[in-house]
């Protein structure tokens, strides 16, 4: 297996800046970051076909607005954020055409998880996810970022745009949440 050496952020926002290796760059930044944005956008929206879409969309958008990314933030953060707003616009589109309002429980979520082909969890696996998609869309989305991903609450912060003392009270609530639903099985 050959090793490759760790890529250099900045190198990487130089080389997505010139227009000769902006092409090569990019290949570079998707087979860096793919993996991990599709498996947040997977977290929020269930379903594998509906991440992989999203994943797509989320670097068309990258990549026609490559000249708007100044580098104030990393771009990892940047990816992150585009990928939340188009899992997010997409649940919003959802609820619309499923007649749900943002405070009812995302229940098209739970249905997405239990015909998605791809999930292969167990029983617990699964009441855990289902746990998680009744979550409120901000719980379920700090959730995630800090259990799954472990994403620390000032990188979460920075993508989301949202205080750390919210973002602690936000992961409190959905862990009393999950915790209240485990107790009742």
């Amino acid at each position: 297996m050959a090793y490759s050496a760790p890529i250099d952020e900045k190198k990487l926002v130089e080389s997505l800046q010139n227009p000769a290796t902006m092409s090569k760059a990019f290949d570079t930044m998707m087979r860096m970051y793919g993996e991990q944005i599709y498996w947040q956008i997977r977290k929020m929206v269930v379903n594998h076909d509906d991440a992989s879409d999203l994943l797509q969309n989320t670097f068309l958008k990258a990549w026609n607005n490559l000249d708007y990314f100044r580098g104030d933030a990393k771009l990892s953060t940047w990816l992150y954020k585009i990928a939340i707003n188009e899992s997010i616009n997409f649940l919003n589109k959802e609820r619309a055409r499923n007649n749900i309002s943002t405070d009812d429980e995302d229940s098209f979520l739970l249905n997405n998880l239990e015909a998605d082909e791809y999930f292969d969890g167990d029983e617990l696996k699964i009441e855990l996810h289902k746990a998680i998609a009744s979550l409120p869309e901000k719980q379920r989305l700090v959730f995630n970022m800090r259990y799954f991903d472990e994403m620390k609450y000032e990188q979460i912060s920075e993508i989301l745009g949202t205080s750390v003392g919210a973002l602690k009270a936000s992961y409190h609530h959905a862990v009393k949440k999950i915790e209240e639903r485990f107790s009742e099985l």
